[in-house]
């Protein structure tokens, strides 16, 4: 859980007792590339927290894949329809390369932000951190060129290059393959 346990103190101080608590509740998976992790209108009650590997969101629009948020090492890939308002999600999540990572139930996690003022602290500092993070997206989407945003892309997520499709990355940025190709190419 080395990698989990480094991004959770990158937000917030975490007791070991705390991360001992997480520890004891969690399960390990392993999937491998283009596997689903999760399906779109389903409900899984859980989340995973991913250890190794990178994993995409997706929706399905018109019959048209749309990638619309990576997990890489340290973060969360779950349904937030199914986490927050346990309602089937509206998204697919796919692992891209092998991955490895945990699972709790989310009955289980809400529990232990009740009874664990550090892992409330960090759950309430990584919803802060995902929102803006989304915030950013939206807007960055009306403000920046599909260059901008391909390059902020990059200093966000530098090898993100070898390790995606880059029809995802395209897809991601809200541009077309040809289009990505074209930035890449200058």
């Amino acid at each position: 859980m080395e990698n989990i346990i480094s991004s959770m103190r990158k937000l917030y101080p975490v007791s070991d007792e705390a991360i001992d608590l997480l520890a004891s509740n969690l399960t390990e998976h392993y999937f491998a590339p283009k596997e689903l992790i999760m399906r779109a209108e389903h409900r899984y009650r859980k989340t995973y927290i991913i250890e190794k590997g990178i994993t995409r969101s997706f929706l399905l629009v018109s019959k048209k894949d749309i990638t619309n948020w990576f997990s890489i090492e340290g973060d969360f890939a779950g349904g937030s329809l199914d986490q927050y308002r346990n309602m089937p999600s509206f998204e697919n999540i796919e692992a891209l390369e092998e991955v490895k990572a945990y699972s709790i139930p989310i009955k289980i996690l809400n529990e232990l932000y009740k009874e664990n003022i550090d892992l409330a602290n960090w759950a309430r500092v990584l919803h802060q951190e995902i929102f803006l993070t989304m915030q950013s997206l939206r807007i960055d989407r009306l403000n920046l060129s599909a260059k901008e945003r391909y390059e902020k892309l990059l200093r966000e997520y530098p090898n993100i290059c070898n390790r995606v499709n880059l029809g995802h990355i395209a897809s991601y940025l809200g541009i077309t393959l040809p289009t990505l190709s074209k930035i890449r190419a200058n």
